[in-house]
């Protein structure tokens, strides 16, 4: 019973960031899979429309963005950063996107 549970905990642990960092498959898009697979676990709504955010345009966006995968240890690269920058844009924020 405890080797198959291993196993288990193990194959989880090696096939979820496989899966996340496959391209996506369907309509999903990147950003969308990359913020829902590691960061929704820590983030809710809330955080995105409480009002001492850190956020407060684009480019401050795309800053926190950064500064957490890091903080996070997930080395995305510019494009997976700004791909969530922009899922969060559309979904929360709606800054103009002035500065790429």
């Amino acid at each position: 019973m405890t080797k198959k549970w291993i196993f288990a905990v193990l194959s989880v642990c090696f096939w979820i960031p496989a899966i996340a960092n496959a391209q996506p498959g369907g309509d999903t898009p990147r950003g969308v899979l990359l913020y829902t697979t590691h960061c929704i676990a820590c983030h809710n709504e809330k955080i995105h429309w409480r009002d001492n955010k850190l956020a407060t345009d684009w480019v401050s966006l795309n800053t926190e963005v950064r500064r957490w995968q890091g903080i996070e240890g997930l080395v995305w690269n510019d494009d997976d950063v700004a791909e969530v920058a922009r899922y969060l844009n559309a979904r929360y924020y709606h800054y103009p996107e002035h500065a790429r």
